[in-house]
């Protein structure tokens, strides 16, 4: 018997992602963690999946907005910025993340 959609929708839930890299680890001394919900809207999806490598601030701006603490909060607030080479580890694994 077939699953009904039903079955799947679901409220959001908030899921741990932990950039390890040797890079990130050497540099800040321990692995980073934080948290996005499993699931977007469709809306926040596509413009993800179809932003373009030239409109890169268009690329940080969304991810700063999905980016959360474990009570789902943004960690990112107006007018503060990750470092560089932390947020390019946080971009490709919220895109990482949200491709699968």
């Amino acid at each position: 018997m077939a699953m009904k959609l039903t079955q799947l929708a679901a409220k959001p839930q908030l899921i741990k992602i932990t950039l390890a890299d040797d890079p990130i680890v050497e540099r800040y001394g321990d692995e980073l963690e934080f948290f996005v919900h499993d699931r977007q809207s469709i809306e926040d999806f596509i413009k993800i999946a179809t932003a373009s490598q030239n409109d890169q601030g268009m690329m940080i701006k969304m991810v700063n907005d999905l980016v959360l603490d474990e009570n789902g909060k943004k960690v990112i607030k107006d007018g503060e910025a990750l470092p560089n080479d932390v947020m390019m580890a946080v971009i490709g694994a919220v895109i990482e993340r949200l491709g699968k």
